[in-house]
């Protein structure tokens, strides 16, 4: 018996150029600059300035045909091709070319890798100390246990480790600082930070009893079984748990994020003139490129050249294409360009009364579908431009996507942002009594008072979303 069978198959297929347009799109400023330096690099056909308008022509294709070929757009944009150094095209003097200074630094491990080396330790002891160092993560954490790490040190560096030496190094590395780095849990790293305090004034010992022998407790907010177990008064519980709070939870964070590049550069400038709106794109966004004039020239020659070689066509194809390359770039570039235009002024103009006042009460549920369907663009278009981009606004700069919210309706019927409903939440939750926090049904009746039903399960939901704990971990004495 003969088997047929129909399938169906669906894939997505785009040009080179389109995937190109794409992944411009989604780059932010600083991306984008680099991006054109990294092409400029790669292709001698593509230069900055002004192109010249009546040389055009020279490009026509009149002997070889070049075909694109479509590919799988899904693999494309997996590959990683963002350079990871800084372009510094702009124009200084550009009121236009807005940016948040960068902090410099040497990385968090450097930075550790380099108090090693004063910690004395023997030739064989190093390479040990390195391991660890680099099982560090950014947080300041040894995630592994002392079983795993001997391991992958005999793995990865071929020496059989006792686990005494290896927690004997450990040690060793936890002296360094940032205080607390190196520890296996919150509780180490807190005690790890405790210890470099004076442990004769009172408030210090209490607070390593605490975290040594009834972390516990502690971690649940247990005050009164806290006061019942150390023997203290309230204000010695107080002033403990003061001491616990100046704490960092995170110690390699604090140097992490000195060492990051945390720039931002505006990609649109929103100003406010007599009551109007006025949005441009960042001068930084758009530079002037244009064809190289000497390989035009060089193609020109060979057009006009009588006596034609074939030789010299694996050159003159090698120019052609690198032009191409190039004019795909510039029309790319404009696409871009034209698309973040669009965009911008459409949510812009959905969300008028918002940008005309600064108030987060205006703003208005606003989906990626909402300005899709103003701008005739695909989602996916639209989701990259708002995932990356940042506007100068005279309320601050703020990344799009922070604008898009889901919608519900107040007790009137009105539609109202998500954003407003968790900004009031806020401060609903800022004003309450620490003694007494708020549970998430009491919240979601504060919220009903005020105008706006939204359900327990709701609340609990736009909490976490706001890295907001629940009332048992808010409680303070």
């Amino acid at each position: 018996m003969l088997n047929q069978k129909l399938q169906l198959k669906l894939s997505q297929k785009l040009s080179p150029q389109q995937i190109q347009l794409m992944k411009l799109i989604q780059l932010s400023t600083l991306e984008f600059e680099e991006k054109i330096k990294n092409e400029i690099e790669e292709n001698p056909a593509l230069e900055r300035g002004v192109e010249d308008l009546d040389t055009n022509n020279e490009l026509d294709n009149k002997e070889e045909n070049f075909n694109e070929n479509e590919i799988d757009v899904d693999s494309y944009l997996s590959e990683d091709d963002t350079p990871s150094y800084e372009l510094s095209y702009y124009n200084p003097n550009d009121s236009s070319n807005k940016e948040i200074p960068v902090s410099g630094g040497i990385s968090f491990h450097q930075f550790l890798d380099n108090q090693a080396k004063n910690l004395m330790l023997d030739k064989a002891d190093k390479p040990i100390a390195d391991f660890i160092i680099g099982s560090i993560d950014e947080s300041g954490y040894v995630r592994r246990n002392i079983d795993d790490l001997i391991d992958d040190i005999a793995f990865t560096q071929n020496l059989i480790v006792e686990k005494e030496k290896v927690e004997l190094i450990l040690k060793k590395i936890q002296q360094l600082d940032p205080p607390g780095v190196g520890a296996r849990s919150l509780k180490e790293c807190l005690r790890l930070q405790l210890n470099r305090k004076d442990k004769n004034k009172k408030s210090i010992f209490n607070a390593l009893k605490i975290i040594e022998n009834e972390f516990e407790l502690f971690s649940g907010k247990k005050y009164k079984k806290l006061i019942e177990r150390l023997g203290i008064s309230d204000i010695e519980l107080k002033e403990s748990i003061n001491e616990i709070s100046k704490l960092n939870p995170k110690p390699g964070g604090s140097i992490s994020s000195e060492v990051q590049n945390n720039t931002i550069i505006p990609d649109f400038i929103l100003t406010l003139e007599d009551g109007n709106l006025i949005v441009e794109i960042n001068r930084r966004n758009s530079p002037e490129l244009k064809l190289s004039n000497s390989y035009k020239e060089i193609l020109k020659g060979y057009k006009d050249d009588p006596n034609k070689k074939k030789s010299q066509n694996e050159a003159i194809q090698f120019i052609k294409q690198k032009l191409d390359s190039a004019k795909w770039f510039i029309e790319a570039i404009e696409q871009r360009q034209t698309t973040l235009f669009v965009t911008i002024n459409a949510l812009i103009d959905f969300q008028k009364d918002y940008f005309l006042t600064g108030e987060e009460k205006l703003l208005k549920p606003m989906i990626l579908k909402d300005i899709a369907k103003k701008v005739d663009m695909d989602i996916s278009t639209i989701s990259r431009v708002a995932n990356s981009k940042y506007i100068d606004t005279p309320y601050g700069i703020k990344l799009l996507k922070s604008y898009f919210s889901e919608g519900m309706k107040n007790i009137e019927g009105e539609d109202i942002s998500t954003i407003e409903i968790k900004k009031i939440l806020k401060e609903i939750i800022d004003n309450e009594n620490k003694n007494k926090p708020l549970a998430d049904l009491e919240l979601s009746k504060r919220l009903i008072d005020a105008g706006y039903k939204v359900a327990r399960r709701t609340i609990a939901k736009y909490r976490e979303q706001m890295d907001i704990p629940v009332a048992r971990l808010r409680k303070e004495l």
